[in-house]
């Protein structure tokens, strides 16, 4: 049983001084991007351009690949009507597949928290806040760079008419680019 215990600390130490010295866990950095939304309602298609910018951190395993990324986005969706400004909170499981310290590529996936800040009164009632599922891919270069892509779907309607029932949700398409520290 000690040379079992022993054989272990062995392999656990080599694997430990074969990690790069720069290998971090836990990274912080900032995120960016554009958003391209698509709402259609009636007879009414809308696609417009947004912005979304904030702080992000991602939490890695270094050999197994997995992680977990989460942000805190202000988040500019839609137009005219349908314009939404709010906080977005993605919080994705990553996987990431590296082809040496200067390229890796990743996938990702997870919930999206929306929480809407603009009270407008108007024919169209807004959703105050929303939960989504993301779904996205990209590529990490030279240990700090990210760029990538991902859509947002929510799981209910982003807007309702109200005097009815009728309602639509905001589909967003994201690209952006992420340093981190």
């Amino acid at each position: 049983m000690k040379k079992v215990f022993g054989a272990l600390a062995v392999a656990l130490s080599c694997l430990a001084i074969a990690m790069p010295a720069d290998a971090q866990l836990l990274k912080f950095g900032v995120k960016g991007g554009v958003n391209m939304s698509e709402v259609t309602f009636r007879n009414i298609k809308d696609n417009s351009t947004g912005f979304y910018i904030g702080p992000m951190a991602e939490l890695t395993i270094p050999l197994a690949g997995l992680g977990v990324d989460a942000a805190v986005l202000y988040d500019q969706r839609g137009d005219h009507d349908y314009k939404q400004q709010a906080f977005d909170i993605p919080v994705n499981l990553k996987y990431t597949i590296g082809l040496g310290s200067m390229l890796a590529f990743y996938l990702a996936a997870g919930p999206d928290f929306y929480f809407d800040l603009k009270k407008e009164k108007n024919s169209l009632e807004r959703k105050r806040s929303q939960v989504g599922i993301n779904m996205g891919a990209g590529v990490k270069l030279f240990r700090h760079l990210q760029m990538g892509f991902a859509y947002n779907i929510p799981f209910g309607d982003s807007f309702t008419l109200e005097d009815t029932r009728l309602g639509t949700k905001n589909k967003t398409w994201k690209i952006g680019v992420a340093y981190m520290f």
